[in-house]
């Protein structure tokens, strides 16, 4: 069973098979805040002022904080889950990354949201991989903050 909307896809895996070239929706959007850019920093021991200092990044061409690269790419995991579930699935893991990019920034305080396109299906022993390109969006920006190629692998439905 698959069925394909503006927010997501819910199929099982064998309907995951037939979904390469398919893009499966996007997430509702969402504020970037200073506390989540704060927290990351805090969790990462990355501090630069970019992120955590507002009145310094003022004079960045910036004109503001910023997100953190690395916290933007995090975000390809809860929009994945958010955008695919996988009725059957037993558990999904994380394979890693085929190609990322930062196109632009995700200014603090700028709305964003995911989108997701799944480019290929293939098997594995136990389930299938899956390489999906997300697409971190910034409303009203020419350029999206994150573009990844992630591969994941979910096991279940034999």
């Amino acid at each position: 069973m698959t069925s394909a909307n503006v927010n997501g896809l819910v199929t099982d895996v064998a309907g995951l098979r037939d979904r390469a070239g398919t893009h499966i929706g996007y997430t509702d959007w969402q504020e970037m805040s200073q506390d989540r850019v704060n927290q990351f920093a805090d969790a990462t021991d990355d501090h630069q002022f970019i992120h955590v200092d507002p009145e310094r990044a003022k004079q960045t061409p910036f004109a503001g904080t910023i997100a953190h690269g690395f916290l933007t790419l995090s975000l390809v995991a809860p929009v994945s889950q958010q955008l695919m579930k996988v009725t059957d699935a037993v558990m999904g893991v994380n394979y890693g990354l085929d190609r990322v990019r930062f196109p632009a920034p995700l200014p603090v305080g700028a709305q964003w949201r995911g989108g997701m396109e799944i480019l290929e299906v293939g098997e594995i022993p136990g389930g299938v991989q899956i390489k999906a390109k997300v697409t971190i969006e910034v409303k009203d920006a020419a350029k999206p903050a994150c573009v990844a190629e992630s591969l994941v692998r979910v096991y279940g439905g034999q």
